[in-house]
């Protein structure tokens, strides 16, 4: 036990006091932050306001295209020929030209423009075009736009889950993005932290340093130290970045402060002000909590986040251990970083299968690939975590994390098998018969 606690302390120490671990531990919430940052930064200084002529023959849209603060609609009179001349010659980013017989042939209307326009500016002209001609319609034929509106209705349900303590509200959607956000981080982690164990083996067996550390330490011991020593890396390099990705947004919300209302009576008054123009069909859709951002705070705490942290942990830590056992057994058996292809694939196939498998779960978390899925160790760190925010049985929560614990057990005694004979060999080519025959070596 005392040397592995040694080969866990250098090989944490080693990594942690790399160059590489501390930019990337500390650049990367910076990134984070600042690649959102500049992206809202782009979409809202980044839009011209268009400048779009409208020639309107019928007569019928008068005062309906409304200028915004990205696009002003200036109305011509002259003919077609002439406004397609002036176009031309003028700054403008389109011309719009409404046929006298829209109403029978909605489909002759025209966009002129010295280059294509956008996809976004185009919608927008059809949709004014479209509302104004069913307006007319309905009037026509009796039926008026506010009849019409209020005759829609928008259901917006409420889920609450029925458990031993009672009701409790809960939320689909907060489960789903939860479940999803856990089962990437560990998708994530398993590869890039798995192939540092990989790369290390191969690194100290390539340079022969490996034969001076097999006097002193058993090889078993060697690659139990490397596995948990990445493994705490890792989980350093994690909290760090939640801690910095949580002060960076917090300095940012404090230097918005003055543009994002933070009091709830404050967003009160805002949405009861925008529902003032707002007809009575689209106040019933908006209808519900007036707080968006309490909306969001209800939707997470309607989850068991102690279980969900708890389960995050252990199964991040149980398929890690899992797949770098193998990992480093692959680095055992080769002797450079292009010979390892040929392993990868059956390692990383599991992994890739359950990522994709997720998908589906997230629409049927309690069907029956779901349970197996979740049950069976190589794919269940990345399942269950998708499962859980939506609720899972004692049982089966307790089955699967039985059945990751053996088989980590099981993988990392057969890569110590492994292990053991292929650190020291060079030289050779290594196949998948070759690998069966280290395993009933004897010792």
């Amino acid at each position: 036990m005392k040397n592995i606690l040694l080969v866990i302390q250098r090989e944490y120490m080693v990594r942690v006091k790399k160059k590489s671990f501390l930019i990337m531990t500390f650049l990367a919430p910076l990134l984070f932050v600042g690649f959102y940052a500049v992206v809202i930064w782009v979409a809202v200084g980044s839009v011209e306001t268009k400048t779009v002529q409208v020639l309107d023959k019928s007569g019928l849209f008068a005062g309906q295209f409304q200028n915004s603060k990205t696009i002003n609609f200036n109305y011509l009179t002259s003919s077609l020929d002439s406004a397609k001349n002036t176009l031309k010659t003028s700054q403008a980013t389109a011309l719009v030209y409404i046929p006298a017989d829209v109403m029978d042939n909605p489909k002759n209307v025209k966009i002129y423009a010295p280059k294509n326009v956008s996809l976004e500016l185009q919608s927008d002209i059809e949709k004014v075009i479209e509302k104004q001609i069913e307006d007319i319609k309905l009037t026509e034929a009796g039926i008026t736009r506010r009849i019409l509106e209020d005759s829609r209705v928008n259901v917006s349900s409420e889920t609450i889950s029925l458990s031993e303590e009672g009701e409790k509200s809960s939320s689909s959607g907060a489960a789903t993005a939860i479940g999803g956000i856990c089962a990437f981080l560990i998708y994530i982690s398993v590869f890039v932290y798995g192939t540092q164990v990989m790369r290390g083996v191969t690194e100290e067996k390539t340079s022969r340093i490996v034969e001076v550390i097999i006097s002193s330490v058993k090889p078993f011991q060697l690659m139990m130290g490397k596995i948990i020593g990445v493994a705490l890396v890792g989980l350093t390099q994690f909290v760090l970045w939640i801690l910095l990705t949580v002060a960076l947004t917090s300095a940012a919300g404090a230097f918005m402060g003055d543009k994002i209302p933070k009091d709830p009576k404050q967003i009160e008054q805002q949405v009861q002000e925008i529902r003032k123009d707002m007809p009575a069909a689209s106040m019933q859709a908006s209808a519900g909590p007036a707080n968006p951002v309490s909306e969001v705070l209800s939707a997470i705490n309607s989850l068991n986040l102690p279980l969900i942290i708890s389960c995050f942990l252990f199964y991040f830590l149980g398929g890690y251990l899992l797949y770098s056992a193998l990992f480093g057994a692959v680095g055992a058996a080769v002797d450079n970083d292009a010979d390892t292809q040929q392993f990868m694939l059956p390692i990383t196939l599991p992994i890739i299968f359950s990522f994709v498998f997720a998908q589906f779960v997230l629409r049927d978390p309690d069907g029956s690939l779901a349970f197996w899925t979740s049950i069976i160790p190589f794919t269940s760190p990345i399942i269950m975590m998708v499962r859980i925010p939506f609720g899972v049985p004692a049982w089966q929560l307790a089955l699967s994390m039985v059945l990751l614990v053996l088989g980590f057990m099981g993988t990392t005694w057969l890569a110590a098998r492994i292990y053991r004979v292929g650190i020291l060999m060079y030289g050779k080519k290594v196949s998948y018969k070759e690998l069966a025959k280290w395993i009933f070596y004897r010792a």
